[in-house]
């Protein structure tokens, strides 16, 4: 069976993605910090028969993610799809201050660089050697469309944004006739209820199908997601 790891897996997102792929014959291998939340989502995906399994890290520890990608491999027999999506709903990067362009500092950039680039390039070293050697596989590294299109309020977020956008749509030039898909997804809404009202809204279960383009289509570096 084909596999898809999903990095930064929760309720949202990354349920509906491990939806998409499981729904169609795809094992499920998702990681996060929260081994009760990643369980939780395992039970729900069993229940719809999909087959599924935790493997907790925190995207920050490298090692540790090295690790539970290496498990998820060794669990599945190898790991097709990378989806990263790392949320910054928990954890350390939870409490970071948002800054405008000008009141930001280097520190306030660092940490969101840890969290998004140096992250999805951890991800990236863990899986692409089995990939390189099969010949085929998919990198899919999902941002915020401030990577594309940036806005004041996200000063110092935004430019660790635009640096994953660059590095993925890079990669994506460098693995072309490798028989190896990247591709970057930026998303320009609010998903699920709740978000300011502002800023257009969509559900998860409308953005996922494009991953499924991505990784079954191969011929795009980028999809952007507006409402």
């Amino acid at each position: 069976m084909p596999s898809i790891a999903i990095v930064g897996a929760g309720p949202g997102m990354g349920l509906a993605i491990a939806r998409t792929f499981g729904s169609r014959g795809y094992d499920v291998a998702l990681i996060a910090r929260n081994r009760a939340k990643l369980d939780d989502l395992v039970g729900r995906l069993t229940a719809e028969g999909i087959t599924a399994a935790a493997f907790p890290a925190d995207v920050l520890d490298h090692d540790a993610l090295t690790q539970a990608l290496k498990d998820a491999a060794t669990r599945f027999g190898g790991i097709d799809v990378l989806e990263h999506s790392p949320s910054p709903g928990n954890g350390s990067i939870s409490s970071m201050t948002l800054t405008s362009p000008s009141q930001t500092s280097p520190s306030d950039v660092q940490g969101w660089i840890d969290f998004l680039l140096h992250s999805a390039i951890t991800a990236t070293q863990a899986v692409l050697p089995a990939m390189r050697e099969a010949g085929a596989g998919t990198l899919l590294f999902t941002n915020g469309a401030g990577s594309v299109d940036p806005i004041p309020m996200l000063g110092n977020v935004n430019p660790a944004q635009a640096a994953l956008r660059n590095w993925a749509l890079n990669l994506h030039k460098e693995l072309a006739g490798t028989g190896i898909q990247a591709a970057h997804v930026a998303i320009g809404v609010w998903i699920g209820a709740g978000g300011p009202p502002e800023i257009p809204t969509a559900e998860a279960e409308d953005i996922a199908p494009l991953y499924w383009d991505l990784h079954t289509q191969r011929d795009e570096a980028e999809r952007v997601f507006t409402a």
